[in-house]
């Protein structure tokens, strides 16, 4: 089963902040919803366990990721590959980190792709698809959520 996604991030943060961020395995590893367990390898690989539901289907995934930054393009490109319940999951994410008009703000545009097989795959496209997407986009808004500065008071 192949499913692709797209998204948008406004974030309330500077690009070389919000840069430095998605360069740090820790970090990212950290934006992952329902993360049990998070193992840095090396400044470019972490491997990650997560909490999975499926319907009332509940257990862990365990994901080896590689950050692939290219700063030239502002673009950071991950490949991930894991896998549980009897499964295999790989996938691809990238996001663009992009000055947004407001000065001191960034746009994060984003995308990914899976390719699973075994019995999740099975477990239906629309249950899987809307729960894929879910994990993805609520990946990326952790990044917003974790690099927005709380007002100050004055």
């Amino acid at each position: 089963m192949n499913l692709q996604y797209e998204g948008r991030e406004d974030i309330p943060a500077d690009p070389a902040a919000v840069w430095a961020f998605v360069n740090d395995p820790e970090k990212v590893g950290h934006c992952l919803p329902e993360v049990i367990q998070v193992t840095v390898r090396d400044p470019t690989h972490f491997d990650a366990i997560v909490g999975v539901g499926l319907g009332p289907v509940r257990g862990k995934f365990t994901f080896k990721f590689e950050l692939q930054p290219d700063e030239t393009a502002r673009r950071m490109n991950m490949k991930i590959a894991g896998g549980g319940f009897g499964s295999a999951v790989d996938l691809t994410a990238g996001a663009e980190i992009l000055p947004a008009p407001d000065a001191g703000k960034t746009i994060l545009n984003w995308n990914g792709a899976a390719v699973m097989r075994g019995p999740v795959a099975a477990v239906g496209g629309r249950v899987l698809d809307a729960q894929a997407q879910k994990l993805i986009a609520q990946t990326f808004g952790n990044v917003r959520e974790r690099l927005t500065t709380p007002p100050t008071s004055g």
